[in-house]
Formats: C-alpha cells, structure tokens, sequence
C-alpha cells in the first residue's frame, strides 16, 4: 500500500543546505530530509577546497564582492552577493559552533594556533578560504549530519527519490502552491505520498548532463527539473563551470583535484613541461576557472593531447602532504607520487551556476516550495562561479530560508488528504537497454555540442536530439513503472533541454558561455530567463 507522510518540512536533498536548513528549523518544527541514495551521495561530502568568507583583518566584505562581481563577467546581482558576502563570518561562526574542525595555523614549534588557516584561490584577492585541510566537504558534512542524526525533530531518510511535486493547481484547486511530493522508495518499490507545509530542494546540480564531471551520479538535475515542471522558472542555465583540473586516469571516476594547489604554488604544464597559462591571462593559474578551463581546452586541442598536467613537487614533500592529504593519498593509489611528479588533469563539468529563480529567502515562484544551494539561483555567481563561494552560499541561504518559513510557519496548515500515486496502469520494464542508450547518448552530444567551446550548429543539433529524446522518454515514463535511473533521466534530458534553450538565446560570450558564432560581449548584461509555457503538465 502507498504510505503517506507529513511533516512541518519536507527537505528533498541532504547535503550542506538542506541539513543547515534542517538544523535551524527541528527545535521547533517536524523535518524530513530526503536522499535518493546514501545521505553521503551529494557533491557537499566530494568538495575540497573550503568556505569563502571575510575573516581576515587585511580583508574586506568590499573586497570579497568585487572579486565575485569580477569573475562573474558582469551578471552578478550585486544586491545578493552582499547579502552573502556580508553574512560570511557569521556563517562560518555557525558552523565553528557546530563543531567543524576547520584547520588552524601552525606555530614554529609545530603546535596548532588558534587562528584558521585561510588559502587563496581563483579570482580571490585575498587569502579568504576556510578550509579543513583538503576534504572541506566531507568535514562538514559529517559534523551536519552527525547532529541531524542526534535531533529528535529530523527524520534522516535515505533511497528516497523525488518522483514530482504536489501543487495545488496540479490537484484543480484554486491558488498555485506547493503540498508536498510523490516520493519513490526503492526499498519497497511504490511511490509514497508526503504532506508538507513547506517543501525545500536542495537536490544540487546537474553537472551529470555531461560526459566527464567532478560531480557524483547524483547530480541529475532532479529539482531544477522539479520546480520547472510545477511551474517555476529558471535562469543563466547556459552557464555551466567546467573545473580545470579531474585527475585524468581510467580509474579515477570523478575524482576532482582541487583549485587550492594552483592557490598554493602548483604550476599547469603540457608534457614537455612548459607552462602555457602565462599566455593567456596575467594571473596564470589563478586566473578564473572559466578561462582557466578554455587554456587546457584550447591546448589539448592544438596539441592532440588526451590531458596537461599540474605540478606542485616543486613544494617541499611534508608541506604537500600536509595540506593536501586527500589529493596525496588518491593520487598515490593511481602511482601517482604528487610530492616528485605532475599530476594528468583535464577539464570536467563541475558546477550549475543557473538554476531556479529565487529571492533573498530561498522561496521560489510557488508558494510553499523554496529552492537553496546549487539547485538555486539567486544572482551570487552570475557568468561564473567564483571558488569556495558555492558552501557559502548553501549556509547563508539555509539558514535564511529557515528564518523564513519560522516567520510563515503558523499561517499555514497541513494539506488535506492529497490523492495517492496511481500506478495501476504501468508495468515492469523489460527494456532498461533504453534508458541506458539515452542516458549515454545525452551525456555525449551535450558534451560535444554543449561544451567548454560552442557554435550555433552544435547548439541546433543538440537541440534536434534532445527533443528526440525527450519523446522517447514521456512515451517511456507514461507506461512502465518509475525507477531512479528512469527518473534521473527524465530530468536530466528536461535540464539538457533547458541548457540548450538558454545558450541558444546568448548570442555574446559571456563568462563560462563560449560561441565561436558571437566571440564579443554585448554591452548590456542581462539574465536569460526561461518561463515553463504549461506548468504542471
């Protein structure tokens, strides 16, 4: 039998946003949060460099600002990136009191001091990176979810995967607002109906439309995918960053090396050992990753190389070590000593700078339904993603959207008995080849035609196949029963789609978006903005 669920707050993503928002809201209200796989699957427990934020006395919020609205090519919001900005020190105050054991400065006799160590990266005038040695990420998330797990007020549930949202329009009523979600156990196999006052995605990216990516499988595109279809919109979804630097090696899936090597001294070079980033930009290799990424491209491109390779041996061996433990260690279990030889890197797409359209709280166009972290778009990153901005984010904006919904929450009751998911006319599939083909053959034309560099003719065939494929999975969806690769596909393809439109509308390079058809800036920068034509179909 189909279950159904309610909670105060329903959070569908389990990483540093939804847990943030998790932990400030559960004294007071019931919350569930959602994960499609292990909690441990987001791209929060995978990131390495660490948290941007104001916390040096040589450093400023003004500063901090310019260098985002610098590496944002001038679509940047300034109004919310010194709303995040501004709110940094008090973000990492947070999450010091949570209990992350950020990395402290060593004292000359090999003692820990009691200041944080801070590293620079792109694009970043200062040193202003907070970090736990090089697996930020995995410190964060294990402190988070540590203390979700101990809270009596949040219910952890994992291999939970989100199917769509209930709207209220979907259900004929009167007024457009978000009920809650149909929700897929894989445990049981049925669609399970949740009742929320407010529902949160905070499902991440949807860097997996391409064929190499830092991100882990994941990373689909579920809630961009989500609110769209409830009728939300979306913007800048042409401007995805490619990192410049995944360790290129046919055992190494998804395995990223982190921008804080080129902040501490690591050097790109082509195999013969030269270095190549001086001719492209002044700042070398801490240029910002977008131009970063189109150097190693447009090198691999004129040489016929299958990578470039990055070297930091030329630091002492312990210092490597020490600062870069995760990086050292992975490496070393591919035969690749980081303290005596470059590592083989090449560029992989790594971070959704568009998203759904939010305002200073996280709420989206629907009410009821808020959109946090990469899945958003809030006007922070703009063209481009400045580094170690996107944990920021993810704090600043849990925490924010929880102010929000604790100031709504007594205005609003718990739906009414929501119909359950029908599932009596679908069948088994016997023919999961297919969803396996189109998902390999969306990731390979996106890659081709949707990269790093783009021209209009890539752009219109890879709108010709995603239409094509797009078909072939409704037919799909509409007669067999959901799974998660089904789902994962279906809005992957819809976030390719999204993708595509987008960048078919740029008709300038801007940032990460690259067009060999229209190389120069426009002088006006403005948003591309896409509406959803049927909501909720």
């Amino acid at each position: 039998m189909t279950m159904r669920h309610e909670y105060d707050v329903l959070v569908i993503g389990s990483g540093a946003a939804g847990l943030t928002l998790a932990l400030e809201l559960a004294d007071s209200l019931r919350v569930a949060v959602l994960s499609k796989g292990k909690l441990s699957e987001g791209s929060t427990y995978w990131a390495q460099g660490g948290v941007a934020a104001v916390l040096d006395d040589n450093d400023t919020v003004d500063a901090h600002v310019q260098d985002t609205l610098d590496a944002g090519g001038g679509l940047c919001h300034e109004k919310a990136v010194r709303q995040i900005v501004g709110d940094s020190k008090a973000a990492i105050g947070w999450l010091i009191d949570q209990g992350v054991p950020f990395t402290r400065d060593r004292l000359a006799d090999g003692s820990e001091s009691e200041d944080f160590h801070l590293t620079r990266e792109g694009g970043h005038s200062h040193r202003r990176i907070i970090h736990a040695a090089d697996a930020t990420g995995a410190a964060i998330f294990n402190t988070l979810f540590a203390k979700a797990v101990a809270h009596p007020g949040i219910d952890l549930l994992e291999d939970r995967v989100a199917v769509d949202l209930i709207t209220s329009s979907k259900l004929g009523l009167n007024g457009q607002r978000c009920l809650g979600a149909y929700i897929l156990n894989r445990q049981s196999g049925h669609v399970e109906t949740f009742a929320a006052r407010f529902t949160v995605l905070a499902t991440g990216g949807a860097s997996k439309v391409y064929l190499y990516t830092s991100n882990p499988d994941s990373a689909s595109g579920d809630g961009i995918a989500m609110a769209w279809r409830a009728g939300c919109r979306v913007a800048n979804m042409e401007f995805n960053q490619f990192h410049p630097t995944c360790l290129y090696h046919p055992k190494a899936k998804s395995f990223l090396v982190t921008e804080a090597l080129r902040g501490e001294g690591a050097l790109l070079k082509l195999p013969n050992g030269q270095r190549f980033m001086p001719r492209f930009d002044s700042r070398a290799e801490l240029a910002p990753r977008d131009i970063v990424a189109r150097a190693i491209d447009h090198e691999m491109k004129r040489l016929g190389l299958d990578c470039v390779y990055l070297d930091i041996s030329h630091k002492p061996a312990e210092f490597i070590r020490q600062h870069f433990p995760t990086v050292y260690e992975r490496c070393l279990s591919f035969g690749i000593d980081i303290t005596r030889e470059p590592i083989p890197v090449v560029p992989a797409a790594h971070y959704t700078c568009g998203g759904v359209v939010v305002d200073s709280a996280g709420h989206t166009d629907v009410a009821g339904l808020y959109a946090i972290g990469e899945t958003s778009f809030t006007g922070l990153h703009g063209a481009n993603r400045m580094a170690s901005n996107s944990l920021l984010e993810c704090i600043v904006y849990g925490r924010s959207a929880s102010r929000d919904i604790s100031d709504k929450v007594g205005s609003v009751t718990m739906p009414e008995q929501l119909p359950q998911w029908d599932e009596s006319q679908v069948t088994d599939s016997d023919e999961d080849v297919i969803i396996s083909h189109n998902w390999d053959e969306l990731r390979r034309f996106m890659w081709d035609y949707v990269g790093i560099v783009r021209t209009n003719k890539r752009l219109q065939r890879a709108k010709h196949r995603v239409d094509l494929l797009l078909g072939e999975i409704h037919e799909f969806y509409s007669n067999y029963r959901v799974t998660r690769d089904l789902l994962e596909l279906r809005n992957l393809a819809l976030v390719a789609d999204l993708i595509i439109c987008s960048a078919m509308q740029r008709r300038e390079s801007r940032g990460l978006h690259y067009t060999l058809d229209h190389p120069d800036l426009l002088p006006l920068a403005e948003d591309t903005i896409l509406r959803p034509p049927n909501a909720d179909d």
